[in-house]
C-alpha cells in the first residue's frame, strides 16, 4: 500500500456518517479514487440524497483530503445515489439482492492444500474484526469437514429459522456463524455429490438472516472445485484472503489459489503465511523457521500482492482452537494475537482501497459446453 493511498484512506475514516456512526469508507460510499497528486477525484455514492450529511459530505470529504495532503491539493469530489447495487444485474435474485444490501463486504479465505491453518486464520481473523468494533459473520463452507462449530465452542448450537423461513446463524465471540457442523451429527460424515453440496452452500448464502454485516468471511475448503464457482456465482465477492505455509509444496498450490481469484476476476486482497517462525518461550529473541524463511513474502513480492502477516507456530494457539476460545480471546497478550489485530487493520485497509479504486466484483456465469 502507497504512503498516498494510506493518507487517503486515514482521511476520510475521520468522515462520519451521524445516524450510524460509521465512517464514508466503512459505508462503502467512496468509489473511483484517481490519485494523481496535486489532483485527488472520487466520488461519493449516498444513500439517501436528501439527507442533510449527504448534502454535507462533498465539502467534509474536500476538507479532509486537504488537510491531510495540503491546502493546495485539487480535490474533485462528485455525489451521487445508488439506485441498484453496484455489482448485482438488475436480473439477480430477490435473495441475492437482499445479500448484498445487507452485507458490505464479502472475503473468501482459501488456500490451495489442507492443512495450513485456513480455518485458525478466518475465525481469529473474524474475532479480532469484530473486537475492532465492526459486525462480522463466518460461513463455513467446508461442508465435508467443518471447524467452525469446534473452533468457535458451539459444537451442540442447532440454528433456528425464523418466520420468513430464514436460518438464523448461531453467535459465539461477537460473530455470527453458520456451519453444516451444526445440522449433523458430529460422527457423521456428510457423503454427498457436488450438486448437493451446492445446493447447501447457496443455501447458507441467501436463505440465511444474516442482518446488517461489515464483513461476511467464507471459510473455504482446500482447492479449486465446486464451492468455490458456487461462491463466485452466488456472491460479488469483495475480495479473497490466501492462507499458506512457507514451504515450496504449500506455496505452488497457494499460486494456484490466486489464479483462480484472478481468473474469474475477484481481486486478491493478500497472503497470510502461517507456521511462519518458532519462537522457544524461554528464548524470545530466537526465530527457528521450521518450515522454511519467507516463502509467501516471495510469492507476495512476485504476484504484487500484499503480505498481510506471518503467524508463528504457538502451542497456545493449537490449544485455543481444540478448546473453543480463539487465541484473540484466550491470550489477548500473545504475539500471535498481536499479529492477527494487525491482519484485521491490514486486511480492512486494503478492503477500503479495492472498493475506492476497482468496481464492483460481477457475478460470475459458469458455461457448460
Amino acid at each position: 500500500m502507497s504512503s498516498e493511498a494510506t493518507k487517503f484512506i486515514n482521511a476520510l475514516s475521520g468522515v462520519i456518517e451521524p445516524s450510524t456512526g460509521k465512517d464514508i469508507l466503512r459505508l462503502n460510499w467512496v468509489r473511483n479514487l484517481v490519485l494523481d497528486l496535486p489532483r485527488v477525484s472520487f466520488d461519493i455514492v449516498v444513500d439517501d440524497p436528501g439527507d442533510q450529511f449527504s448534502q454535507d459530505v462533498q465539502n467534509l470529504s474536500v476538507e479532509a483530503i486537504k488537510a491531510a495532503f495540503g491546502p493546495d491539493t485539487i480535490v474533485n469530489v462528485s455525489v451521487d445515489n445508488e439506485m441498484i447495487g453496484i455489482g448485482l444485474d438488475v436480473q439477480g435474485t430477490d435473495q441475492e439482492k437482499e445479500l448484498e444490501k445487507s452485507i458490505r463486504n464479502t472475503i473468501a479465505v482459501a488456500s490451495g492444500k489442507g492443512g495450513v491453518g485456513k480455518s485458525t486464520v478466518t475465525v481469529n481473523l473474524a474475532v479480532a474484526l469484530a473486537k475492532q468494533g465492526y459486525d462480522v459473520g463466518i460461513v463455513d463452507t467446508d461442508i465435508y469437514g467443518p471447524s467452525m462449530p469446534t473452533m468457535l465452542g458451539i459444537v451442540d448450537g442447532k440454528p433456528r429459522v425464523n418466520d420468513q423461513r430464514q436460518i438464523i446463524p448461531l453467535e459465539a465471540h461477537g460473530v455470527k456463524v453458520l456451519s453444516m457442523g451444526f445440522l449433523v451429527e458430529p460422527d457423521k460424515a456428510v457423503i454427498w455429490r457436488g450438486p448437493m453440496v451446492t445446493s447447501a452452500v447457496r443455501q447458507f448464502l441467501t436463505e440465511t438472516d444474516w442482518g446488517e454485516l461489515d464483513f461476511l468471511l467464507f471459510d473455504l475448503p482446500p482447492g479449486t472445485g465446486d464451492i468455490q464457482l458456487t461462491i463466485v456465482q452466488t456472491v460479488p465477492l469483495t475480495g479473497a484472503v490466501i492462507v499458506s505455509t512457507p514451504q515450496q509444496v504449500a506455496l505452488a498450490d497457494a499460486r494456484k489459489g490466486v489464479a483462480m481469484f484472478e481468473q474469474v476476476n475477484v481481486p486478491v486482497l493478500g497472503i497470510v503465511e502461517n507456521m511462519a517462525f518458532f519462537t522457544p518461550p524461554d528464548m524470545p529473541d530466537k526465530k527457528y523457521h521450521i518450515f522454511g524463511d519467507g516463502g509467501a513474502a516471495r510469492l507476495a513480492r512476485d504476484l504484487d500482492i500484499e503480505l498481510l502477516g506471518q503467524l508463528p507456530i504457538e502451542q497456545d494457539l493449537r490449544e485455543s482452537c481444540d478448546s473453543g476460545v480463539p487465541q484473540i480471546v484466550a491470550h489477548p497478550d500473545s504475539q500471535s494475537t498481536q499479529i492477527f489485530d494487525d491482519i484485521a487493520s491490514q486486511t480492512v485497509r486494503q478492503v477500503y482501497l479495492r472498493n475506492v479504486g476497482l468496481p464492483a466484483t460481477q457475478q460470475i456465469e459458469i458455461l457448460h459446453r
